[in-house]
């Protein structure tokens, strides 16, 4: 480059003969570079004095892009290029001054000459290039003769840095006999040189340590499975060493290696296998259900899910006594037992396991099943048991009050091992503190002890003991429930007193009434009872008793033609048995009543009691009944309320109120037989006087004691006058004071006439009812109840009247 430069400035001299008129070019922009050679032919041009038809083209600069090469070692400064203004004659009159990045520290002008040396070794990778400004002045006045230009020192890459890989150390996985070409990862190396200069930073990738199991692309870094069906049962890990070289990977290139950690991941590309094809096991003969008998297990060489194991019972011999689990932890298959073992009937099972794997890969199916087969013998050990009884519990009944030492019920219990020893029967104590029970030891019967009360203890729970004889220490147990029944002490008897009624119509063979009866004995629920005539009525030719079966009967008739008038009431005696122990029996008797009746069978009349009884009439037609005869009664009560008010008069002579009358105070009174201003009848009546009447021209003063009534028959009038007039002087609310109260009584012989009620009822004739009779024999009832009404109030009122 030092050299093309000094061959551009040679060319330059050679142009530029004579005096050139100053031309300054435009200044290239910021990081465009221009080579030597274009410099040189922008300075060449076509000939202004006709010298072959090119003339020179006048610049102000001759200046270039200048190149510096990076990390010169050299112990002089590096030459950079020359700087050069046509004002410069070569007389030392011009000076050239540098500013920019790095002038006076990096860079330094000859200020006579323009030659730009670089001081220090310079590295592109830190800084690719420099902009500075260069300037031509006078050197006596130091004015400047052209104006301040600027240019570019770009920094030449030379190859000294190495590929790098970053992220380096790699790790990757790749499933386990995948094929040829199978992805595995991509690495990437990182080159700091110049890309656009030269092969310095061209990267080509290769792999030292890896081969022949896997492969890199040497543009991409990517790489790939070179082996099939590598096997991670065989080795699992891989360690592969990439190198990555610049300059093309041409001699001479720096290079770089990373490390990557390749791992085979597992598939299920192995099935479980058995170690041992045969099993053997022990378990004994009282080991609880549901317990475990023994393991066994299935290894797999794959891992994870893939190495899960299920394993079932193949269906045989034992398949049903036994069951089957994985443990998850281990993947061991755990021997359960489903139902109890018996040494005495079966001494050994035999049976199959399948061992399969749970989660299947269908691309390795074609290598065979993926299962195995063991076989598993089981010997059942002989224990030492206890006996057994026959029931796992005992339920006994025995009614109460039945003599010490009967035989209520037996319990039976075998020693089941091969030895058959004999077995001794008890009652714990505990559960039968007051002895009421004793056990045979050998026969194992069990009988009262002493006399059982059911109100006092109805049920009993105890507890037998089997023992073995010649092993004491072996016994069992057994719950035996005694219930105590009572006894039958009450006969059964009508379930309630039925009233029956037989139409006068009725017809034979119908079932005028259905019955039932009760027991106070316990329980109810299961009581039992039977009904039929008694055998002094079976030759009753009226009606006749049928059981129905189910705690009922029926009343049947036997005949019909049934006539009030000769016969009204019929007795049937019933017997009732029930079922209890002793067995109890009772007679009933029935009462059936002969009433008239409809066509249809409801109930017409049966005599005056009978037709309210709910037995004949519907609750319809006693309601209607009810609300006639409720109806009746008012209106004639109201009827005597109004004839005996219309005879009844007050004692006043006058129907005016003393408060209603109007008294001048400019008259003057007529003395003690001035009767006219006052109603007199008011002082005969006291009862009509109204008290707390106050007077409206004085204000009262003291509050009105009570007063004490007077009776109309008291003999001595005068004192109560006297106390009237007493009341009168001191009470404000008297009349006012030219007001003359008089008092006067009278006895018998009074004015007003007699208020009895006797002689009211007495004015006016009584109401006749007679003709409720012809209404029909449904108003019989209720005309004869007014006809006594009437009647009793006929004497009453002869009775007052000559009283």
């Amino acid at each position: 480059m030092l050299t093309r430069n000094c061959l551009l400035l040679f060319l330059w001299i050679l142009v530029d003969e004579g005096s050139v008129s100053s031309l300054r070019p435009p200044s290239p922009p910021l990081g465009r570079s221009r080579t030597g050679r274009e410099h040189a032919k922008s300075l060449v041009g076509p000939m202004r004095n006709g010298a072959a038809g090119f003339q020179r083209v006048k610049r102000g600069w001759v200046w270039n892009q200048f190149f510096v090469l990076e990390e010169y070692m050299g112990s002089d400064p590096q030459y950079v290029g020359k700087l050069h203004t046509d004002l410069d004659s070569g007389d030392s009159g011009v000076k050239y001054t540098l500013s920019g990045d790095g002038a006076g520290s990096i860079f330094t002008i000859d200020q006579t000459t323009g030659d730009i040396h670089a001081l220090r070794s310079l590295d592109r990778e830190e800084k690719p290039y420099y902009t500075l400004r260069a300037q031509a002045v006078d050197i006596d006045t130091n004015r400047p003769l052209e104006p301040e230009s600027e240019f570019v020192i770009k920094v030449q890459d030379i190859n000294d840095n190495e590929p790098k890989f970053l992220e380096g150390p790699y790790r990757a996985s790749v499933p386990e006999m995948s094929p040829v070409g199978t992805y595995v990862t991509q690495v990437t190396a990182t080159d700091a040189d110049d890309p656009t200069y030269g092969n310095s930073a061209r990267v080509v990738y290769s792999i030292l340590h890896g081969q022949p199991y896997f492969s890199v692309d040497p543009k991409t870094g990517v790489i790939k499975t070179a082996l099939p069906n590598m096997d991670r049962e065989v080795k699992e890990q891989y360690q592969v060493l990439i190198q990555a070289k610049d300059m093309g990977g041409q001699l001479g290139g720096l290079a770089g290696t990373t490390t990557i950690n390749i791992t085979l991941s597992d598939v299920n590309d192995n099935p479980p296998r058995f170690s041992k094809s045969f099993f053997h096991l022990r378990v004994p003969e009282s080991s609880a259900v549901g317990s475990a008998v023994g393991r066994i297990k299935a290894h797999d060489l794959d891992i994870g899910k893939n190495a899960e194991v299920e394993y079932t019972i193949v269906p045989g011999d034992g398949g049903a006594m036994f069951d089957i689990t994985t443990n998850e932890h281990n993947q061991e298959g755990i021997i359960i037992l489903k139902r109890p073992l018996d040494y005495e009937s079966k001494k050994a099972y035999t049976f199959k396991v399948d061992a399969s794997n749970a989660h299947l890969d269908p691309r390795f199916q074609s290598f065979g099943a993926f299962k195995d087969t063991a076989t598993v013998k089981i010997n059942v050990l002989d224990v030492d048991e206890p006996p057994v009884f026959n029931k796992p519990s005992y339920l006994m009944d025995v009614y109460e009050d039945t003599p010490a030492g009967t035989i209520i019920g037996a319990v039976t219990a075998q020693d089941l091992d091969a030895s058959s020893s004999p077995v001794r029967y008890s009652i714990d104590w505990k559960s039968d503190l007051d002895s009421y029970f004793d056990i045979d030891p050998v026969e194992g019967t069990i009988s009262t002890n002493e006399l059982l009360d059911r109100e006092s203890i109805a049920q009993h729970n105890i507890s037998i003991v089997a023992t073995k004889l010649n092993s004491p220490v072996l016994n069992s147990r057994v719950a035996v429930t005694v219930h105590v029944l009572d006894i039958n002490e009450f006969p059964p008897e009508l379930a309630s007193p039925y009233e029956t009624f037989v139409c006068e119509n009725s017809k034979a063979g119908q079932v005028i009434q259905t019955f039932s009866a009760k027991d106070q004995d316990l329980p109810a629920a299961g009581q039992q009872f039977s009904f039929k005539s008694s055998k002094e009525d079976q030759k009753n030719k009226n009606f006749t008793i049928r059981d129905f079966g189910n705690n009922t009967a029926g009343i049947v008739t036997k005949r019909g033609g049934f006539r009030r008038r000769l016969q009204e009431i019929y007795l049937l005696p019933v017997v009732i048995d029930d079922n209890g122990y002793p067995p109890k029996s009772s007679t009933g008797t029935l009462t059936i009543r002969v009433c008239g009746c409809e066509s249809d069978g409801s109930l017409l009349t049966c005599s005056a009691e009978a037709i309210f009884l709910p037995v004949g009439l519907s609750t319809g037609a006693l309601i209607a009944i009810l609300l006639c005869i409720i109806i009746l009664l008012v209106i004639v009560v109201l009827y005597v309320g109004l004839r005996r008010q219309k005879k009844k008069e007050t004692l006043m002579s006058s129907k005016e109120d003393i408060r209603d009358n109007v008294i001048h105070y400019d008259d003057e009174g007529g003395g003690e037989e001035d009767t006219h201003a006052f109603d007199m009848g008011t002082l005969r009546n006291p009862k009509v006087v109204k008290e707390n009447l106050f007077r409206r021209d004085v204000k009262p003063e003291m509050k009105r004691g009570p007063r004490v009534p007077v009776s109309q028959d008291s003999a001595d009038i005068r004192d109560f006058i006297s106390q009237r007039l007493k009341e009168h002087d001191v009470d404000n609310s008297a009349p006012p004071y030219d007001s003359l109260a008089t008092y006067a009584y009278e006895g018998d012989g009074s004015v007003a006439e007699s208020l009895s009620s006797i002689e009211s009822l007495a004015i006016d004739p009584e109401e006749d009812y007679d003709y409720l009779n012809d209404w029909g024999p449904r108003f019989k009832t209720l005309a004869g109840i007014f006809g006594e009404q009437s009647e009793t109030q006929s004497d009453s009122t002869t009775t007052d009247n000559t009283h």
